[in-house]
């Protein structure tokens, strides 16, 4: 583990930006320095599906000649970003993890591409995610490597995204959340991940996997960096009508408020029941933080939980065989084991099944909203702890990954708020004895991604969990 205040490549967003601004370093060298990084570790790390090198050399030199004419968008103008291989870009492969896609080429961009192009972005190309954004991965993909261990978990379905961030790839990356999948790789590569409210941000243009649960956000080494990107990315589109009216432009002007008066929820029980103790240990330091930084923590009761993930699987299951039925059962043989397996059990689930998971997940989410309400957000662990998982086992089936998983992959803390939908944030909060990160979650209410910020961004502030980085 190293601290890397002083390298650029583990600088954040706004701490660039500022270079930028002061014109201590420019769009072009920020890229090429970026494409060397790139470059010397992906054939060790495997975070990046596609390389676009030629249009993010372009997309700076353009940049650069704005910048320097007086045309600054702001703090994102010139900043290399990468996005999840779900997002459409326009003339450029979009594969999701899936072989069946390996020849489709999108005609246009997402909306959340088209909007980081609008604030400047640098799009250093596509990041590599488990098949059909689940569990397994494909065997004609790699698997991208945690730069905190060789062998440890990058997380899914986010991974990519969430190798490429820790390790310095890119400033800040996209990732889709529908049951974890932005928290789970922020938890295991030690980063920020920002599941924004469903609705928040359109979905036009990204292949789906259950849609009404997927959600795109945010994945950066910090609260702040997440902030700036929703800022960017939010708000209504014609193309997409479950996007609501509000945008979150303005998120940055109230990050820094004190906490004076923040209540923050914490279940006890829910939050320490069969998880790690040294996590716990390190939740516990966290309240300290908060109540020193001028925040109430509250005690609340969560709802039941046991029958979550069976219900998640239902629903998830179901939509995705939907999402999939042009390709699947017809082209079953060139699915991968997990993503096989995970289709075949929504192929042959009922409808009345989807609907008795989705009347429980009605219920479930009232009485979570219900609880929510008490306070300003919920604090609870942020899906798990990095553990160490046999590579080959990710190509394996459902049953034979979930079996690995399930001590330290934690669902209970991921799944309620993408049934509910309600916002969530991911940040770490502990390092273990061996040096890996903890990571806790902020659970906000509806259109409470700023309350979530603000507790993020005072918790960093006071805090250094964010600056260890992974020694590559």
């Amino acid at each position: 583990m190293v601290s890397s205040t002083d390298k650029l490549h583990f600088k954040s967003i706004l701490e660039v930006a500022a270079l930028i601004q002061r014109r201590e370093v420019s769009p072009i060298e920020l890229t090429l320095h970026t494409l060397q990084r790139i470059k010397s570790l992906e054939p060790k790390l495997h975070s990046y599906a596609l390389l676009m090198e030629d249009a993010a050399l372009n997309a700076a030199q353009t940049a650069e000649n704005e910048i320097r004419n007086g045309h600054y968008r702001g703090p994102l103008h010139g900043m290399p970003i990468a996005v999840k291989d779900l997002c459409y870009t326009q003339g450029i492969p979009t594969k999701g993890g899936l072989k069946v896609l390996e020849d489709f080429v999108p005609e246009y961009h997402a909306t959340v591409i088209t909007k980081l192009l609008d604030a400047g972005c640098i799009i250093m190309g596509k990041l590599h995610l488990t098949e059909g954004a689940v569990g397994g991965y494909h065997r004609q993909f790699p698997i991208p490597r945690n730069p905190w261990g060789n062998n440890l978990w990058p997380g899914g379905s986010s991974s990519g995204s969430g190798v490429a961030v820790a390790a310095g790839l890119c400033y800040g990356a996209l990732g889709t959340d529908t049951g974890g999948s932005i928290r789970f790789p922020a938890m295991a590569c030690g980063i920020t991940g920002l599941k924004l409210q469903y609705g928040r941000v359109s979905r036009y243009g990204i292949l789906p996997l259950a849609e009404t649960m997927d959600h795109v956000g945010p994945m950066t080494r910090t609260v702040a960096d997440s902030a700036l990107i929703l800022g960017a990315i939010s708000g209504k589109d014609k193309h997409d009508s479950t996007t609501i009216e509000d945008s979150l432009t303005n998120i940055m002007e109230d990050i820094d408020k004190s906490l004076i008066g923040f209540r923050v929820g914490y279940d006890p029980i829910y939050s320490s029941e069969g998880v790690d103790p040294d996590l716990n240990n390190a939740l516990d330091a966290a309240m300290v933080q908060l109540r020193t930084l001028g925040a109430e923590i509250v005690e609340i009761k969560v709802p039941d939980v046991s029958l979550l993930r069976e219900n998640w699987k239902t629903i998830c299951t179901y939509e995705a065989a939907k999402a999939h039925e042009s390709h699947y059962p017809s082209k079953a043989a060139e699915y991968g084991a997990f993503f096989g397996d995970f289709l075949e059990h929504g192929y042959n689930t009922s409808k009345e099944q989807y609907l008795s998971a989705m009347q429980y997940r009605s219920e479930f989410s009232q009485q979570f909203n219900s609880c929510l309400s008490q306070v300003d957000a919920l604090l609870c662990p942020g899906g798990g702890i990095p553990f160490d998982f046999p590579r080959e086992l990710l190509y394996q089936s459902m049953d034979v990954i979930r079996q690995h998983m399930n001590p330290y992959t934690y669902f209970q803390f991921t799944i309620p708020a993408n049934f509910s939908g309600l916002p969530s944030l991911s940040l770490p909060c502990g390092l273990s004895a061996k040096g890996i990160p903890y990571n806790m979650q902020f659970v906000g209410n509806q259109s409470g991604e700023s309350t979530i910020c603000q507790l993020g961004y005072a918790f960093q502030k006071a805090t250094n969990w964010h600056r260890n980085h992974p020694d590559i």
